[in-house]
């Protein structure tokens, strides 16, 4: 890290605490109709949500559960019976996050710019030979402060959304085959960071006027695009899928921040930060409350459906979204 404050640093830092300002109007919970009011808030832990429900006899694969709200899923899943395939990007990290919790859990290998990686983390979920009842797409990067690529791709949209995509997709017909699969993809309000245009298409390759904040912003708002497309195409199966927002939690997702951003997130943060408990409920709830067996195409936030920003809810762009991603990954999708 570097050991002086740039400028740059400051105005990030500014803006870091500007959302950490504005975060109680961002994420207001707001009903949508056709889903259940949660009994649920930002205050509920993963513990909470899960209270007297047995996951006995269910497979849920988690992606980055060596750390943060993915640890926090896999325990609280596996601790009420869940079999939990947990993915990390290494094995020496996916066992060692498996081996600490209670229950039953299979570690597995997934790192997210390897595409063939993914396909083979996939090979080995299917190779179990039994459904799979949910797919947690949570591992993610943000804040990458120079350039990087995947493919030509730049790396927040390549890891966060395409690597997401080829895993799911490559699981797909095993999640339908379950009674009542479910896929959650995490998200963020950051999603309104995007371009005010949405997904920049013709720039996947991050090279026009590169910018962290947006960069991430585009990839979060790629999550729940994908999310919609992806319950457009499973209406009439047993099968939903959902984006959440864990809101803002002190996670390793955090560790690109600069000098000035880290300082704002150690001093004021807890001030409006959610507890890894919390993070984590909002996908737990999603993944398994019995009353939202038939909810799918939905944006969570702190427990509740909640509006995302616009561009968020622009069917074209979604469904553009799914043509161009497969045409990025089509070597390896099913």
């Amino acid at each position: 890290m570097k050991d002086h404050i740039t400028r740059r640093d400051t105005v990030q830092g500014m803006g870091a605490l500007a959302a950490l300002t504005l975060l109680g109007g961002t994420q207001a919970r707001a009903s949508v109709d056709g889903v259940p009011v949660s009994p649920f808030n930002a205050e509920s832990t993963a513990e909470e949500v899960t209270t007297g429900l047995d996951l006995t006899g269910k497979n849920i694969l988690v992606t980055g559960v060596n750390s943060g709200i993915g640890y926090e899923t896999m325990r609280v899943l596996a601790m009420r019976g869940a079999h939990v395939l947990g993915s990390a990007r290494t094995e020496e990290k996916a066992v060692t996050a498996c081996n600490s919790v209670e229950g039953k859990t299979t570690p597995l290998v997934c790192e997210l710019t390897d595409y063939e990686g993914i396909v083979a983390c996939a090979d080995q979920a299917k190779s179990l030979g039994e459904p799979i009842d949910g797919v947690i797409c949570n591992a993610g990067i943000m804040a990458i402060p120079q350039l990087e690529q995947v493919d030509g791709v730049e790396k927040h949209f390549a890891v966060n959304h395409l690597g997401h995509f080829i895993l799911v997709n490559q699981l797909l017909e095993t999640v339908k085959s379950a009674d009542q699969g479910r896929i959650v993809m995490l998200s963020s309000f950051g999603h309104e960071n995007a371009h005010e245009d949405g997904i920049e298409f013709d720039n996947l390759s991050g090279e026009r006027d590169y910018d962290e904040r947006r960069a991430y912003g585009q990839s979060k708002l790629a999550n729940i695009l994908f999310a919609r497309e992806l319950a457009k195409r499973l209406e009439g199966t047993g099968t939903t899928a959902n984006a959440v927002d864990p809101g803002m939690v002190d996670t390793r997702i955090n560790r690109n921040f600069g000098p000035f951003m880290m300082f704002i997130a150690k001093t004021i943060g807890p001030f409006f930060f959610k507890t890894v408990p919390e993070g984590a409920s909002t996908t737990c709830y999603v993944a398994t409350h019995p009353s939202l067996d038939k909810v799918s195409g939905q944006y969570f936030v702190d427990c509740e459906a909640a509006t995302p920003g616009k561009n968020a809810l622009d069917d074209e762009m979604a469904a553009k979204l799914w043509d161009v991603s497969v045409d990025l990954t089509r070597d390896y999708l099913v």
